[in-house]
């Protein structure tokens, strides 16, 4: 699963991870006013493209990292370049809660590098974790 491994990730963990992106991301919403203005802007975004990596991830638990945070910006540059297209049946959509969530309103550049952002967090932290196991392993391996 790291950049050069591919070890199985555990769904049930990302599962939990996901819920969790989820409420952080919904909170900074409804919570935006108690956060500094910065982070209330764009915390969001970045949250909800660092669920849509821990999604793939879930989905494809064998491959590697690198590959999983292409599918991500691929999947959120895609939603985001989205929001330039404009129908009746999309916009009825996104009027939706639901759909607002998940496909946005209008198309936004700085939502791009928030996406970016979000995904780079995810794939260094699943890279340090994948890391310090390895090494865990490795040490165990050795007898010491």
């Amino acid at each position: 699963m790291g950049v050069g491994k591919s070890t199985p990730r555990n769904r049930w963990y990302y599962s939990v991870l996901i819920l969790l992106v989820i409420v952080l991301g919904l909170s900074s919403r409804r919570y935006g006013s108690y956060l500094p203005e910065f982070i209330s802007l764009f915390s969001g975004d970045a949250l909800w493209a660092l669920m849509v990596y821990l999604g793939f991830g879930f989905l494809f638990p064998s491959r590697k990292v690198t590959s999983i945070a292409a599918f991500a910006i691929i999947f959120s540059f895609g939603v985001e370049f989205s929001q330039l297209y404009h129908a009746p049946w999309i916009d009825q959509l996104r009027s939706t809660i639901l759909g607002a969530l998940v496909l946005g309103s209008g198309f936004l550049f700085s939502d791009l590098i928030c996406y970016t952002i979000g995904i780079f967090i995810g794939s260094l932290c699943e890279m340090y974790v994948l890391h310090r196991r390895n090494k865990n392993i490795n040490w165990l391996r050795k007898g010491n």
